[in-house]
């Protein structure tokens, strides 16, 4: 396996939840981070708390030239991670048209074209690594959405590995993670679901970021995978 020492890694989604766990875990083997997201508070203060050198940009990842203005100055890199999403908590019909285009717009539209943009700029040995979810493998009552772009983001990988080679493009295909895109729920309706989850769960718990973040620096650094998607999920599949 190759090492992140030296290496650029962009994060596009960083400055919170399973961005920002992966942004950390890079930094910590060496790699100077660049995170992108469209708050700049959360920005800055995911700045703040990664080593010195790394780098934060605001960047609207609904606006196809921003993307591709990002990625015109950044130069050159090695890795790009894309955890951006918005939750699909309701069901399509519960949720007006232009909320339900835009959530499948940031985590599959957003994706592509950040690979569109950004792939011209990896460094021979470099990689792309998405984010999908297993509701993909296992759909509940009001999930469709989220069905839909996960299991596009997976196929799009697989493509993408066809198109891009020799970049390597793979998925991170998630479980339950206690992230801020559950934040929607009131607090005692989120902690009741990630206790009732957890019972289920043959590791008996919900994920940090942080614990699933390593998923994403292996694909980073293992050289012979591309088109794969490695499922961290606490065994979530099969129960």
């Amino acid at each position: 396996m190759s090492t992140l020492e030296g290496k650029r890694v962009v994060v596009l989604g960083g400055s919170s939840g399973v961005g920002f766990g992966v942004a950390k875990a890079a930094a910590q083997e060496g790699a100077q981070v660049i995170i992108g997201s469209s708050q700049k508070k959360r920005v800055d203060e995911a700045v703040s708390q990664l080593p010195t050198g790394a780098e934060g940009h605001v960047i609207d990842l609904f606006d196809t030239a921003a993307i591709q203005a990002l990625f015109g100055k950044l130069g050159a890199f090695d890795h790009l991670v894309y955890t951006a999403g918005e939750g699909f908590l309701a069901g399509a019909s519960d949720q007006s048209d232009t909320g339900t285009k835009k959530r499948f717009d940031i985590r599959f539209w957003g994706a592509f074209f950040s690979a569109k943009y950004g792939a011209p700029n990896i460094r021979p040995g470099g990689s792309i690594v998405y984010t999908s979810g297993t509701v993909g493998r296992r759909p509940r009552p009001g999930w469709a959405l989220g069905t839909a772009s996960t299991n596009a983001i997976e196929g799009l990988a697989r493509g993408l590995a066809i198109d891009l080679a020799p970049i390597r493009v793979n998925v991170v295909c998630l479980g339950a993670v206690v992230t801020p895109l559950w934040d929607s729920l009131p607090e005692s309706a989120r902690k009741q679901l990630f206790e009732n989850t957890a019972k289920t769960l043959p590791v008996r718990h919900i994920a940090e970021a942080d614990e699933v973040a390593s998923a994403y620096t292996y694909l980073m650094k293992q050289t012979f995978s591309t088109g794969e998607t490695i499922v961290v999920d606490g065994g979530g599949v099969f129960v």
